[in-house]
């Protein structure tokens, strides 16, 4: 699936990026389907990757869609081509925010959730790269549009991050207190960020910061967890807690039919 969006470049002229994703894993539920959650990748990876981890969790009500994120130049690589849901130099809070990027990933998850049924519960998560661009989708849901101005059309129930962070944290704040809507909907949404304390890729403090800056936004249903020595990875404990929060926050009964 393509997504073409235009940005302006230098002077007057227009760019047009054309952004193809990759191939889409899904996993069914096993049981009565309740929840359907879009998983994102990190740098580098591909949907299968995490679609076969999803696939042993003890979630018979959960359907998982793993999609695979665009090849493109990524600048942290020096401009070498890689799956990335969005251009990133520089995992701070100072650098810049790729808006084209992360709008086109946030509109492929929205696209993919938007043809479920409606009585099924909604929920994006991810990691490292997928956690920040899970996190971006969290915040075009609150705020009702994306970057661009565009409508935002799904309803999130759920959102996961695990070695993540937070992009455009820097005015988060002020967008949510200008609309009573979206201050509501971003007190009563549940997000569960997940972080370990040895992690040389995406550092624990910028995952710290991230949850700091939600929850100053005004995200009280947020639940930060550090695992003491975890690196750039997953282990069982997380997945156990990560298992453990979705059923919880989604009133999930295991049933199975």
């Amino acid at each position: 699936m393509s997504y073409n969006t235009s940005a302006v470049g230098s002077g007057s002229r227009n760019t047009t990026r054309t952004f193809e994703f990759g191939r889409t894993h899904v996993v069914r539920p096993k049981g009565k389907h309740q929840t359907t959650i879009v998983w994102l990748h990190g740098l580098g990876d591909k949907g299968s990757s995490w679609s076969q981890i999803l696939e042993t969790l003890p979630l018979p009500n959960i359907k998982w869609i793993c999609p695979t994120a665009p090849t493109r130049p990524v600048a942290i690589f020096g401009g070498f081509p890689c799956t990335a849901w969005f251009d990133v130099g520089d995992i701070s809070e100072e650098a810049p925010d790729d808006l084209e990027g992360l709008d086109a990933s946030a509109t492929h998850v929205a696209n993919l959730l938007s043809t479920e049924p409606a009585d099924i519960k909604l929920g994006v998560g991810g990691f490292s790269m997928g956690a920040a661009t899970a996190l971006y989708s969290a915040t075009c849901h609150i705020l009702g549009q994306y970057g661009n101005g565009n409508l935002y059309p799904v309803n999130l129930s759920a959102v996961v991050g695990l070695s993540g962070w937070l992009p455009c944290s820097r005015t988060l704040r002020s967008q949510i207190e200008r609309s009573e809507e979206a201050a509501r909907r971003a007190a009563s949404l549940p997000i569960l960020l997940c972080h370990g304390s040895g992690d040389d890729v995406v550092a624990h403090k910028h995952g710290e910061k991230s949850a700091q800056a939600l929850s100053s936004a005004g995200f009280r249903n947020l639940t930060f967890r550090s695992y003491n020595g975890l690196g750039h990875y997953t282990i069982p404990e997380e997945m156990d807690e990560v298992c453990n929060w979705l059923t919880t926050r989604l009133g999930l009964d295991g049933s199975w039919s």
